[in-house]
């Protein structure tokens, strides 16, 4: 389960490039589902719910972001997006924008889809974002002010945040992909089992990995929420492991990729790697 990175920085499942559980959690924010996917005929709900001990607020909105050839999202400016991306922001509603939750209090987010007339047929993407609204400071008595040190000072609040892809297809959809040749690589945290993941078609592929090797009973390596959007052709996949493991993993391997199990787990894609 995922928490809200205590820092400065947004971050989602997707540009982590591993597993999507049924239920984020940031700080003490828990959001269900992690993806959602509209087909115009119904919407649908999120649901947060604060897990902390304190009422917390959180402002809610739609954001852009891309897909990178390495598997991480991109952030994009409203004064950058393609029509296509404009229509995702326009087409999508929510309510409300804005929560204050006392502990241990779920609250429903309703989200749901207008279609323009004539819109052609596609998948349109979003990126719904929870951001946490930092408390106000508390006032400064005038008689326990102190005097300003020497220089300058600067105070500043972590704000959490933790975005949420929101799909619209219209139209009927499909897509194939394709596992390409598999290492172990090294990344400024350690070893990491990557790959590269190829799409075709006109909508995303979304499911999980699982690596396993002949005649050893438990698979070697499971990760979930593995996607690949459809502004890319291909991604790298990266999945960090312990070193114990990444020298378990060179050699002969299987590898599935399969549709999420909440969807029946059926396969996109499988391939026979030597691992080097």
């Amino acid at each position: 389960m995922l928490r809200f990175i205590k820092g400065f920085c947004l971050f989602s499942a997707a540009a982590l490039g591993t597993a999507a559980p049924p239920a984020l959690a940031g700080g003490d924010l828990l959001v269900a589902p992690t993806r959602v996917i509209l087909d115009g005929s119904r919407g649908t709900e999120v649901v947060l719910n604060n897990i902390g001990s304190e009422p917390a607020t959180y402002r809610i909105s739609l954001e852009i972001k891309r897909m990178t050839a390495a598997g991480g999202l991109d952030e994009i400016d409203e004064t950058d997006v393609t029509p296509a991306e404009r229509a995702a922001l326009d087409m999508i509603a929510f309510s409300p924008r804005r929560v204050t939750l006392p502990p241990n209090q779920p609250q429903v987010i309703r989200v749901g889809v207008r279609l323009p007339e004539g819109l052609a047929p596609g998948e349109y993407r979003a990126h719904m974002l929870f951001r946490a609204v930092p408390d106000a400071a508390p006032a400064v008595a005038a008689d326990s002010a102190r005097p300003a040190p020497a220089g300058v000072s600067i105070a500043l609040t972590p704000i959490y945040g933790i975005t949420i892809p929101i799909i619209v297809r219209v139209g009927d959809l499909g897509a194939t992909a394709t596992i390409g040749d598999a290492r172990v690589g090294a990344t400024k945290d350690g070893p990491a089992f990557e790959f590269d993941l190829a799409r075709s078609g006109d909508r995303s592929v979304y499911g999980d990995i699982e690596v396993t090797r002949a005649g050893v009973a438990e698979p070697l390596l499971l990760a979930r929420g593995i996607a690949v959007y459809p502004e890319v052709g291909e991604r790298r996949v990266s999945l960090r492991v312990p070193p114990e493991l990444a020298a378990k993993l060179k050699g002969p391997v299987h590898i599935r990729y399969s549709e999420d199990r909440d969807i029946g787990g059926g396969t996109i894609a499988e391939a026979d790697r030597v691992v080097k």
